[in-house]
């Protein structure tokens, strides 16, 4: 499975964080609703097509939260060595 994309509400913490992921597997596109970061809540969702994807994202990033685009990091790549 591929990250496309990732957006997050600019909140810390646990009751206040939102993330939203974009993911492609083969012909299959899977969108994430998590709340609570990393140990949080996750809502999964399921498409045929990039835009039916898409709409769902649009209309989850929709409301109060300045949501931010975060870069994906390229497939295989970690932290750096240290």
């Amino acid at each position: 499975m591929e990250q496309r994309k990732h957006w997050w509400n600019g909140k810390w913490g646990r009751l206040a964080r939102r993330d939203v992921y974009l993911r492609t597997d083969a012909d299959q596109w899977h969108v994430e609703q998590r709340a609570g970061g990393a140990e949080g809540l996750s809502r999964f969702y399921e498409f045929d097509s990039e835009d039916e994807a898409y709409e769902r994202v649009r209309a989850l990033l929709v409301g109060p939260d300045t949501w931010r685009e975060l870069s994906a990091r390229p497939p295989g790549a970690g932290w750096p060595a240290g």
